[in-house]
């Protein structure tokens, strides 16, 4: 829409940069075709004598051929994300994968590696992946990295890649908390498959640093709030605050998630929240406050407990599973670890 406050057209482009280190290096270039949305009759063209003519049949007439495809050209007709569109996975700066598509076919060969050292969202990862390139991803956050292994398996569930630069251990976690408490906290978050609490906002936080959406009866949604400590004096008092956040907030369960143990007066005081009684799944299967540690969450001995028919899909949005290509490997890099 045009706004009369400035003298100027609407936007309604992106302008793209191609380069390569020198000129030595060279680069790679792939013409590109993309079908029309209507087919079109064009003369047939041949060459004679080094000068291309319209070529004519035995009976001297113009000969004509229907073309489905043609060239594209350096205008792209790429709509962008719009709020709705399926493809949308809530990162606000996330860009169409046929854009990403389109620039690796046309800048590199199939093997080739792809690196994106601002991975975001990792459209660019998924591309890579979804047209037989070898990839690197780099971001510095560990939100950006959880979301981009969570698109890639629901993408290729049979893909194989590396995780460099998130805690493997309980050393590695301790050393996130004591350089970056929020970095440890949406860190967390990720491995209980929980969403940073207002948008990863750094502030006052009521006690809350994230939360899971589940459904356990067709068409309502419930919600989970996550705490997260990462000091190494815990006590009883912060299950009572979380106690009284879950039922402040209307939640059916809250996570615990604590780099220290527990001690015995905090699993007490846990346990007399007694359970969430779900309406479609068993009962006595799902305590209101669940404590868990990341030791126990790294070594997969500790899970959250909750009935999800939506199968996370209420907390985080799902991609499209795509058809799966060569094996291909890719690295991913979490440029935040010191």
């Amino acid at each position: 829409m045009h706004d009369k406050r400035k003298k100027l057209f609407p936007k309604a482009t992106d302008t793209l940069l191609f380069y390569v280190k020198d000129v030595e290096s060279g680069f790679t270039f792939h013409g590109l075709k993309e079908m029309r949305v209507k087919p079109v009759q064009q003369l047939v063209r041949k060459k004679v004598d080094g000068k291309m003519i319209n070529a004519r049949d035995a009976q001297g007439k113009l000969m004509y051929q229907t073309k489905e495809d043609r060239t594209i050209d350096n205008v792209w007709r790429i709509p962008c994300l719009q709020p709705a569109s399926p493809e949308r996975l809530g990162y606000p700066t996330q860009k169409p994968l046929a854009l990403l598509e389109r620039i690796i076919e046309a800048s590199s060969d199939p093997g080739d590696v792809v690196l994106d050292p601002f991975c975001g969202c990792g459209t660019a990862v998924h591309a890579a992946q979804k047209r037989g390139r070898q990839w690197i991803g780099i971001d510095v956050t560990h939100l950006a990295i959880a979301l981009i292994e969570k698109r890639l398996q629901n993408a290729f569930p049979s893909i194989v890649y590396e995780v460099h630069g998130t805690p493997k251990d309980l050393d590695g976690a301790r050393n996130l908390a004591l350089r970056d408490k929020y970095q440890f906290q949406w860190w967390a978050c990720s491995l209980v498959g929980a969403q940073p609490w207002q948008n990863k906002k750094k502030g006052a936080d009521r006690g809350i640093d994230g939360i899971i959406y589940f459904q356990d009866e067709k068409g309502i949604s419930k919600k989970i709030i996550v705490s997260v400590k990462g000091g190494e004096s815990v006590g009883r008092a912060m299950i009572a605050d979380l106690k009284n956040s879950v039922e402040r907030e209307k939640a059916q369960i809250g996570l615990f998630v604590t780099l220290a143990a527990p001690t015995r007066e905090m699993v007490k005081e846990a346990l007399t929240a007694g359970f969430y009684e779900s309406p479609n799944f068993k009962s006595g299967e799902y305590p209101k406050i669940q404590i868990l540690t990341i030791e126990g969450l790294l070594n997969s001995t500790q899970r959250p407990r909750y009935p999800d028919l939506s199968q996370g899909t209420y907390t985080f949005k799902r991609a499209s599973q795509e058809q799966e290509a060569a094996e291909i490997p890719g690295d991913l890099f979490d440029a935040g670890k010191a």
